[in-house]
């Protein structure tokens, strides 16, 4: 319940006062983008463990390792949101922005996965990378979660909030009076898209969890759960509150699995789903 009204505040404070905005934006900090998303994170993915800590009396808080696999933790992301790696592809504007933007989701999820590998090796060498757990996987039930998903998702396409971020390909769309955009460079655009969602599952799924209950248990759940709703600010109100809950079934699947792999197949099933419904919501529009 604390978690459920912590993040419940924290969306508050986001939607009707901009609070994720306001800390990366405030040049009374050094390197707002990194520091603002790091206070955010930290509060999000740290406060969780104290309530379990003070309620449950759990002493986690005495492993010097946790301590800082949860600095490490919210230290990864916030580098994530921060960095800037655009790179000079073409002497020509809207090839040079088409290509950043496909570059942009691959650059990271290298990032991110290359620090992890670090940590697992110096720190939980002893599991499988981080959820990459195969062994007896059965993908059915994870094809029917995301049948059911598909009404949700065609209803959303039709509201305007939603049809106003989605499809994510129309960040490089408004380009084609300028450049010819080929079904292979949407495609390629869309691979890119779907490729930050694997650096999600392995980090919030197999990093925040599966690295964490050695100390916390299925506790380690709720933490995850907050800290994946900070990084959905700035998406449609209905996505934010969504992805707490959905953050909590997916951490429960890993939990009880090891394994990433069903939480990406629903994860990147829904991701295309949703640029799929925009297309559509859009082009009907």
């Amino acid at each position: 319940m604390l978690c459920t009204l912590q993040t419940a505040i924290l969306i508050f404070l986001n939607y009707h006062n901009a609070l994720e905005v306001q800390l990366t934006t405030n040049q009374t900090l050094a390197w707002p983008q990194f520091t603002g998303h790091f206070i955010l994170f930290t509060t999000a993915f740290v406060f969780p463990y104290v309530f379990t800590w003070v309620i449950e009396k759990k002493t986690f808080f005495d492993n010097k390792l946790f301590i800082i696999l949860t600095v490490v933790a919210t230290a990864i992301f916030s580098l994530k949101m921060a960095l800037h790696t655009e790179f000079p592809f073409s002497n020509d504007p809207y090839w040079n922005e088409y290509w950043n933007q496909v570059y942009y989701w691959p650059a990271r999820l290298l990032i991110v996965i290359s620090i992890l590998f670090l940590v697992w090796r110096l720190a939980d060498y002893h599991q499988p990378f981080y959820g990459h757990a195969a062994k007896n996987f059965k993908w059915k039930p994870y094809l029917l979660m995301l049948l059911c998903m598909i009404p949700l998702i065609a209803a959303a396409s039709t509201q305007p909030d939603f049809l106003a971020m989605y499809p994510k390909l129309k960040s490089v769309l408004h380009h084609e009076e300028h450049i010819s955009l080929s079904w292979f460079h949407k495609l390629l655009f869309e691979l890119s898209y779907g490729s930050d969602f694997f650096g999600i599952e392995i980090f919030f799924r197999g990093f925040l969890v599966l690295a964490f209950i050695k100390w916390a248990g299925m506790d380690a759940i709720l933490p995850m759960a907050c800290f994946y709703c900070t990084i959905h600010f700035g998406k449609p109100l209905g996505e934010c509150i969504s992805s707490y809950f959905g953050g909590l079934l997916l951490g429960i699947v890993v939990y009880n699995t090891r394994s990433i792999y069903g939480g990406l197949i629903v994860h990147l099933g829904i991701a295309w789903l949703m640029e799929i419904g925009g297309y559509i919501g859009n082009a009907m529009g």
